[in-house]
């Protein structure tokens, strides 16, 4: 599975347009938000900025990256080759998003300090790192699901626009008016309830027994993808 992971990294930092849509745009996106967080706090809070950057590195540096990874090794059939081998197709699965998942934790931890080195940390770490590592789940998760409906690298600038833009859009709707009113719904739709974890965790005034109960959506998500995923999923190239 490592040796995987590390092929993977090497052809990661190979491919110029992967990496800047994996690592560069979602940086440039965070920093902007970052660099402007007076502005969009007066909008929401702290706590909305916090969740904008995750889903935005979440959705375009993990989801898509994810997506187009496992396409693009289904076309060139290094997915048939590698189940020649002796590694399980979990450990298979695991080497190929390994690289992609530890990068996005990586810049989440970087671009969350920076936001709380500029603007004040959060009430509640703990339920900070319990949100970011649901929504990488959820991500990972949707993002296998997505693969098993994506033909090529190319058709998955297609395939992922929806959950990307979608989870984002929950993001501001959450963000931005609370859960209130439409309360089960939002916290049903894929990104509601992590974003309100986050607020809570930034933002504070909500008991940490409460804001744990917020796991169980996201977490039923990342079921839902992984069955998914196990039915939809395949490893060679339709023919």
């Amino acid at each position: 599975m490592f040796a995987i992971a590390y092929t993977e990294l090497i052809q990661l930092f190979r491919n110029r347009l992967l990496l800047v849509t994996s690592l560069i745009m979602p940086a440039v996106v965070s920093g902007f938000f970052i660099y402007r967080h007076d502005a969009f706090a007066t909008l929401g809070s702290l706590g909305y900025i916090a969740a904008v950057v995750m889903f935005t590195i979440g959705a375009f540096g993990l989801y898509t990256t994810a997506v187009t990874t496992l396409a693009a090794r289904r076309q060139n059939l290094f997915l048939k080759r590698l189940r020649s081998t002796a590694v399980s197709d979990r450990g298979i699965l695991a080497g190929l998003l390994l690289p992609v998942t530890l990068l996005a934790v990586v810049q989440l931890t970087v671009v969350l300090t920076a936001l709380a080195t500029v603007a004040g940390g959060p009430s509640n770490v703990f339920l900070l790192v319990v949100a970011v590592l649901a929504t990488v789940a959820m991500m990972v998760g949707l993002g296998l699901a997505t693969a098993g409906m994506t033909n090529s690298p190319e058709h998955a600038q297609v395939t992922t626009l929806p959950i990307s833009l979608g989870v984002i859009a929950v993001t501001s709707w959450v963000g931005l008016s609370g859960t209130e009113e439409l309360t089960l719904l939002k916290r049903l739709l894929p990104g509601g309830s992590a974003t309100e974890l986050v607020l809570n965790a930034w933002n504070g005034g909500v008991a940490v027994s409460e804001s744990l109960l917020l796991l169980a959506p996201t977490l039923s998500w990342v079921v839902v993808a992984v069955a998914l995923a196990m039915r939809m999923f395949r490893w060679e190239p339709r023919r």
